[in-house]
Formats: C-alpha cells, sequence, structure tokens
C-alpha cells in the first residue's frame, strides 16, 4: 500500500488495492506494518468488521478492539492483530483512570495520531423498534458516551457507522447530542447515508457514515453504479454445495443450520433463483398477513443480497433461501455476502456467529472508508475548486420519521448512485 500514490486522484484505486488486501487475509496475516504512525482504537468492534478493513489499508496500526461481547471478542482475537477487550465503555466514559489503563494495555503512543471508531449498537435505532419507540432505549446514548471519551482523547479522526434511523427524526436528537460534542471540540462533523452495494459489498445495504475531523475534508464517494453492484453469484457462486445441516469438510464455516421437514417442504416448493414461497405453502399464517413476502424466499443469483442480519440463518425471517440448493445460508455463505474474506474464522455457537455476521460493519465498506481517509489524512485541505467539483453533501437535517419508509424506492430508483441525498 506504501508504494501506491495516495491521493485524491488516486481514490478508487486504493479502495480497490485496500479491498483485494483485505480478501486475502486469513488470521494472523493482518500484520502491522512497521513504517505506519496512525494507531486505531476501535469502539464496539463486535467481531472485527471495521478493523479488519482499516488492517487491510495498510497505512493504519490497530492498537485492539473494546466491546462486550465475548464470544465477538474471541473472533476479533482470531482474525485480527489487536487486542480485544471486555470494557463497557459507560464506565470509560465516568472513570478517567480506566480509560488510562485501557490505552495503556493496548500500547497507545500519545505522541502517534489516532483514529477513534465508534459503530455503537443500532438495535436501538432500528426501524423494528417502531412498536417500541414510546420506550426509552439505553443504547441510544451510547452514541454521546462515544463522542465525549472521542473529545477527551482527541484523535486526528472519528468513524462512525449506524442504520440510517440514527439520522431520523425520531433519533436526531440523540445524533445531535454527540455531534455537537464533537464540534465544540473543534472538530468538523459530516454525516451521509449511503447503499453499500455502491462500494462492492453484495448487499442492498443502507447505512449512515458519519466522519470528523479538526479541519475540511471530503465524504467518500460511491465507487459502482447499480448495474455494476456484486450480486450474488459473484460472491459466493462457486462455493462447494452442501445439504441441509450439512459441513463442507475443507471448510467448518460452510455449514448450514439443519432444517424441520416441514421447512424443508416449503423450501423445495419455492422457485429456484429468486422465487417467492407460493400462496397456500407454509405455515397458514403467513397468508392472513401482509408484510411476510420474503418469508422462506430465495436469493437471485444475479442481484445483490437483501440485507443481512443476525435473522440471516433462518428462512422463516426472510428471502435468506439459498438461490438453488434446498437450505438456508451457511454462516461461510453470509459472512462472504457481509463483506468478510473467505479466510476469515469465528468463534461461537451457530446463533452467536449469525449474530456478529450480521451486526457486523461490513468489512468491504470499511476497506473503502479507510482507504478515503487515509488519503484525506495525508493530502492538503481542498480548494473551493475541488470542494464544489467534488462534493458529497453533509445530512443536516433529519431524512424521515423512518428512513425504512423509503428504502425500497432507493433500491429500484438507484438514485444517486446508491447514496441518500438530502
Amino acid at each position: 500500500m506504501k508504494h501506491l500514490p495516495m491521493t485524491r486522484a488516486t481514490y478508487p484505486v486504493t479502495v480497490k488495492h485496500a479491498q483485494s488486501v483485505l480478501q486475502k487475509m486469513r488470521p494472523g496475516s493482518s500484520g502491522r506494518p512497521r513504517q505506519t504512525t496512525i494507531q486505531v482504537l476501535d469502539f464496539f468492534c463486535g467481531c472485527g468488521g471495521m478493523s479488519a478493513g482499516f488492517a487491510a489499508a495498510g497505512v493504519f496500526r490497530v492498537l485492539g478492539g473494546v466491546d462486550i461481547n465475548a464470544d465477538a471478542l474471541a473472533t476479533f482475537d482470531r482474525n485480527i492483530n489487536g487486542r480485544g477487550m471486555i470494557r463497557d465503555i459507560r464506565e470509560l466514559e465516568a472513570d478517567p483512570a480506566k480509560l488510562d489503563e485501557l490505552l495503556a494495555d493496548v500500547g497507545y503512543d500519545p505522541s502517534k495520531p489516532l483514529v477513534l471508531i465508534g459503530c455503537a449498537p443500532c438495535q436501538g435505532f432500528s426501524s423494528h423498534r417502531k412498536k417500541h419507540w414510546g420506550v426509552e432505549d439505553r443504547r441510544n446514548s451510547l452514541v454521546a458516551v462515544f463522542c465525549q471519551i472521542a473529545a477527551r482523547l482527541n484523535p486526528v479522526a472519528v468513524v462512525m457507522e449506524n442504520v440510517p434511523e440514527m439520522l431520523s427524526l425520531k433519533y436526531w436528537d440523540d445524533f445531535t447530542a454527540g455531534r455537537q460534542t464533537l464540534e465544540q471540540a473543534g472538530y468538523v462533523v459530516r454525516q451521509q447515508i449511503y447503499n453499500l452495494a455502491a462500494f462492492g459489498v453484495p448487499q442492498q445495504r443502507f447505512r449512515s457514515l458519519v466522519l470528523a475531523m479538526r479541519r475540511d475534508f471530503s465524504l467518500p464517494r460511491p465507487l459502482l453504479e447499480p448495474d455494476d453492484y456484486r450480486t450474488v453469484r459473484d460472491a459466493i457462486g462457486e462455493l462447494p454445495s452442501v445439504m441441509a445441516g450439512e459441513t463442507d469438510p475443507a471448510d467448518p464455516m460452510h455449514r448450514s443450520a439443519t432444517h424441520r421437514a416441514s421447512t424443508l417442504e416449503t423450501i423445495r416448493a419455492v422457485p429456484k433463483n429468486g422465487g417467492s414461497r407460493p400462496a397456500g405453502v407454509g405455515p397458514a399464517c403467513l397468508d392472513q398477513v401482509r408484510g411476510f413476502y420474503d418469508v422462506y424466499g430465495r436469493l437471485s443469483w444475479d442481484q445483490p443480497s437483501i440485507t443481512i442480519t443476525h435473522y440471516a440463518r433462518n428462512p422463516a425471517s426472510g428471502r435468506y433461501v439459498h438461490p438453488e440448493q434446498d437450505r438456508g445460508l451457511t454462516i461461510r455463505e453470509a459472512a462472504i455476502l457481509q463483506g468478510f474474506p473467505r479466510g476469515f474464522e469465528f468463534h461461537g455457537t451457530f446463533d452467536a456467529v449469525f449474530k456478529q455476521i450480521g451486526e457486523a460493519v461490513p468489512p468491504m465498506f470499511s476497506a473503502a472508508v479507510a482507504a478515503h481517509l487515509a488519503i484525506e489524512l495525508s493530502s492538503p485541505p481542498r480548494s473551493e475548486a475541488e470542494r464544489l467539483a467534488d462534493e458529497i453533501p453533509s445530512i443536516e437535517s433529519p431524512v424521515s420519521s423512518s428512513f425504512s419508509s423509503v428504502i425500497a424506492g432507493l433500491k429500484n430508483g438507484g438514485r444517486a448512485r446508491g447514496v441518500y441525498l438530502r
């Protein structure tokens, strides 16, 4: 990576190189570049989706990850050459001594620049919580807590990723509280909502991205037009066939759930390659309630996957049936569709691993963010002409009461190259 010219003009090439390195990553291979001075500390690191992308960019040294999920941290330790530690971020913010102890444990060097990542749990912001919108979710406050820590540590850049609803009317105040903390500390904060398929992730996945630096900067540009999005076939078409409940002898991660006979009967009735459950097939309740169109549906070979969530293990939870084989997705298939390299190894039970995958930042996207950030950190501030010619506007007002209500239209229209613009 250090041999490539890193300028805004080389952004697509730089991203492509980082993603190529990512795809070759195996446990123990994400080494720390000897000449690198930019440190990375990943809060809410999960299994390492964001850290994997930064490690692949080649100019960052991942010091460690912080989370409260032991299984996810075991996966992080297995794949990322940084130290995973169980810590509650609220305790770190409330007790400066504990934060200092954490920094010492990961080998933080205050004389070198730091990039701070904070992808707080998204469930509190999710549109799936509509029926609970009258109940406060403590997870929403984690963004503000993280921003307090960021203001204290004074990193050269702050990175946050979350569901689009974080920038919706319902949660705008929660987001604004964190943003104001950063702005008062001297940061410029910009945010946008992207379809991650525009960065090479083989699924339709809309996410908000927030970046902060102490000077003017640009947001990353999407790289692919909708016609060029990676498809399910591109991602998993070459994987060996396996039966439901079986494990590929060459890859313990390539296994699906063992389905009940009634589930297999329903799946076999669904047409291959993108077919949907026929009326009258499967549980009768599915024909009595609208909104279950995708349940037991098959993925389409020549389209991106639907959004991979921790429910992707279960064909009864959505369009999570293999395009041709009569079974749900394997761990490996879900991980690849989520943008993980094929050699990534997960720790935990079957359900625990799917939870890690579904909640992760897709590494293909994080590699693009890391490459973009590396260019911004090594480039002079943009001229006015450059800014006007290459501006991805920041969202400065709530996008909607619920972003999920407009996602279908964005998918069908492919507006603005997959990016949602106010």
